[in-house]
C-alpha cells in the first residue's frame, strides 16, 4: 500500500482516568471482566493484538474518569505481569509505573484444594508469593502450590 494511503487510527485522550498498556493480547478481556469495565459509564477504550516488541502482540485499556484500587493492580498483576499503569489527569500521564507482584494476595486467589478451608467456610484467602517465573503461590492455610495458568482469580 503506498506510503499516502496508509492511515493511522488513534483512539482519543483521555481527559482524567488510567491507561493500561503492555497486557498480553489473550489477557485482554480478562482485566476487562477483572475490572467490570462493562458496568463502567465513563469511556472505556479497548484495543488488542497490536504489535508490541517485548510480547509479540499486545493490548491497551483506556478508562475515563477511574483510578484503579490496589488489589484490581494486584489481579491485573497476576495475569499481566509486565502491564503498565498509567495514571491520566488533565490528558498528561501523571504517574507511570509498572505491576509488581505482591509477596501476599489476600483475597484475591481462589485455592484448588477443595478441601482447603476457604472453599468450606467463610474464611478469606491468602497466598505467598514463591516465584515470580513461572509463577507460583502458596496457601497460607492448606499450603497448596499453585502454578500459572492453575491460578484462578476469587
Amino acid at each position: 500500500m503506498p506510503e499516502r494511503m496508509k492511515k493511522e487510527l488513534r483512539v482519543s485522550a483521555i481527559r482524567e482516568g488510567t491507561v493500561i498498556d503492555h497486557i498480553p493480547a489473550n489477557k485482554v478481556f480478562e482485566v476487562v471482566d477483572i475490572l467490570k469495565l462493562r458496568e463502567h459509564d465513563n469511556i472505556v477504550s479497548v484495543a488488542t493484538n497490536l504489535k508490541s516488541k517485548k510480547l509479540g502482540k499486545k493490548g491497551i485499556i483506556k478508562i475515563g474518569g477511574r483510578e484503579l484500587t490496589k488489589k484490581e493492580v494486584n489481579e491485573i498483576a497476576i495475569i499481566a505481569p509486565a502491564a503498565t499503569i498509567n495514571i491520566i489527569r488533565n490528558y498528561e500521564v501523571k504517574n507511570k509505573s509498572k505491576v509488581e507482584l505482591p509477596n501476599r494476595f489476600e483475597n484475591i486467589i481462589k485455592c484448588s484444594n477443595p478441601k482447603c478451608i476457604t472453599n468450606n467456610e467463610e474464611v478469606k484467602t491468602l497466598f505467598y508469593l514463591i516465584t515470580k517465573k513461572p509463577l507460583k503461590v502458596k496457601c497460607h492455610y492448606c499450603e497448596r502450590v499453585i502454578e500459572g495458568n492453575e491460578i484462578k482469580l476469587k
